[in-house]
């Protein structure tokens, strides 16, 4: 389970360096070992919902379709979390709330 969190670390590491790309690699990486880590969610869909941000308007849509993927994982598995995130997923009719 540790091994977990270091991946998951590492993952911060490459966030906070501005790598994504690997960033992603290493929350997919820790997500395989236990895919009840919804702050690695959380973080793959923050990466997703601003790579438009720096990339191509045309398929921003996809780029936010696959942040409100990672997003209802994370909020399923800790409904009372990611308060913003739910916000985002409501007003974007990405989500219905019950």
């Amino acid at each position: 389970m540790i091994e977990v969190y270091i991946l998951y670390n590492i993952g911060l590491i490459h966030t906070s360096n501005g790598e994504h790309t690997k960033a992603l690699e290493y929350y997919f990486r820790a997500l395989e070992r236990n895919p009840f880590l919804p702050q690695a969610f959380n973080n793959m869909a923050v990466i997703c919902h601003y790579a438009i941000l720096e990339g191509d308007s045309e398929i921003a849509e996809a780029w936010f379709n696959q942040a409100a993927e990672y997003w209802k994982q994370a909020i399923a598995l800790t409904p009372d979390n990611y308060i913003e995130a739910r916000n985002w997923l409501k007003i974007t009719k990405r989500f219905e709330l019950e």
